[in-house]
């Protein structure tokens, strides 16, 4: 494919984020107060809200309701929904609910009656994320699946190379040493581009390949961590592809922040959190395997539980929390109940109103560009260029201590640590422009 095709599919896809970027902040006008968040939560029903993205995006009324399905701590403004999601009161009280019966009726309903659950599961989530079941298979997390995926892995050889960037995550770039070091293979690191865009990243990554044509193995990290920059993955993904390369792709915070599928990603090899962005109980996630590429992954520690050409067989954790994964499909109808297309258009909303206030900031550095398609609800910033441990620590601690708002450093980066800034759905325009204030304040200091 064309590299002017590939990019006008990229912006094809970026139509629904587009919506939301498009709202000016300054033209929402006065918002109504939000609700109290020591009440009990709401009862009501939600539905997706039918409007034009772009309208959706600021309707507080309509927020406020969604906002109303969590409880949350009065203790700070937490801009930090990154670390994990919070489990909105529906599946919280289902998963309460869950417990008491795995507790109750112990192993007689475990052998007996959660394999039905578990299966039914693990459909939903198949459903989800475009995939079959049988390409799924269960993890505790994001990284057990990627360390799985990358440790397993058996087809670099001595003197091959294996590729990623300082955007990735610091887990798996461990990952990706070790497996280097145990095939005697050679590591080739790249920097995102900062500012990024559609065409500088494709142009560092062909750039990269071309010039090592022994890579046999390149990670991909759709959503990062630390900037919250999206990558082009499909794009990337059919690059390596024509090179031979194998991709696998860290989507921990891609399925339930945007709308997304495998086939848009294009990999054969995904790790995925359900505890992030889809708000499933801590301790949830999956590996995928797309069908027909099961061989390039060893089976696990030599597991014979399952047959060889089964996706089980990759992964072997033992007895799981049952309540847990029995929660996955509550937490997959709560965010469908709302709509992943609205749900990407409102945080891309609430990104945008602290973003666009200090933009113009002098000492401000955004960190995720305005392409529509390159930036979800995730942004690091730094100030003043300053991009040491110690001065991020430092930002980080002043917003939490003067200002009673949570964000978080993030480290890693070629040009130097960010501070992250990660809105979700309980969060309001006012907790956008409290952190815009502050940061004003803050970087008038010098």
């Amino acid at each position: 494919m064309s590299t002017d095709r590939s990019r006008r599919d990229f912006v094809k896809s970026a139509a629904i984020l587009g919506a939301a970027a498009a709202v000016v902040p300054s033209a929402a006008g006065a918002t109504p107060p939000p609700h109290d968040r020591s009440a009990p939560p709401s009862n009501a029903t939600l539905t997706p809200h039918p409007g034009p993205l772009a309208d959706v995006a600021r309707d507080e009324a309509y927020w406020a309701q969604v906002a109303a399905k969590y409880r949350i701590t009065p203790r700070t403004t937490n801009l930090e929904a990154g670390f994990f999601g919070m489990m909105a009161q529906p599946v919280l009280e289902a998963y309460h609910g869950y417990i008491d019966r795995v507790n109750r009726e112990s192993s007689y309903f475990a052998r007996r009656e959660y394999p039905a659950m578990f299966r039914t599961a693990r459909e939903r989530v198949a459903t989800f994320v475009g995939a079959k079941p049988t390409e799924l298979a269960f993890t505790r997390n994001a990284t057990e699946a990627l360390q799985a995926l990358i440790g397993q892995y058996n087809r670099v050889r001595a003197g091959d190379t294996i590729m990623y960037a300082d955007l990735d995550y610091n887990a798996m770039q461990w990952a990706m040493n070790a497996l280097a070091a145990r095939c005697n293979a050679k590591v080739v690191t790249l920097d995102i581009p900062e500012p990024a865009s559609y065409d500088n990243i494709l142009a560092v990554y062909t750039k990269a390949l071309d010039a090592n044509p022994r890579t046999k193995l390149l990670l991909l990290t759709h959503c990062n961590n630390k900037t919250g920059l999206l990558l082009p993955v499909g794009a990337i993904t059919k690059l390596a592809k024509a090179r031979g390369v194998d991709v696998i792709v860290d989507a921990a915070h891609s399925f339930g922040q945007v709308p997304l599928t495998m086939d848009d990603m294009g990999a054969d090899f995904v790790g995925l959190n359900l505890h992030k962005w889809i708000g499933a109980p801590v301790g949830a996630g999956a590996l995928y395997i797309r069908e027909g590429h099961l061989d390039a992954i060893d089976r696990a520690h030599a597991d014979e539980s399952a047959p060889a050409d089964r996706i089980e067989s990759r992964m072997h954790t033992g007895t799981t929390h049952f309540a847990t994964v029995m929660a996955i499909p509550d937490a997959i109808d709560f965010q469908l109940s709302i709509g992943i297309p609205q749900k990407a258009a409102r945080l891309r909303y609430l990104r945008d109103r602290w973003v666009h206030a200090v933009a113009d900031v002098k000492g401000v550095n955004i960190l995720t560009p305005e392409d529509a398609a390159l930036t979800g609800a995730i942004t690091g910033f730094r100030l003043h260029n300053r991009g040491t441990g110690e001065a991020n620590r430092a930002l980080a601690g002043t917003l939490h201590d003067e200002f009673g708002i949570f964000t978080f450093q993030r480290t890693g980066l070629a040009k130097g640590d960010c501070v992250r800034v990660t809105p979700t759905l309980y969060n309001t325009p006012a907790d956008a422009d409290k952190l815009a204030a502050a940061i004003r304040t803050i970087a008038a200091r010098g």
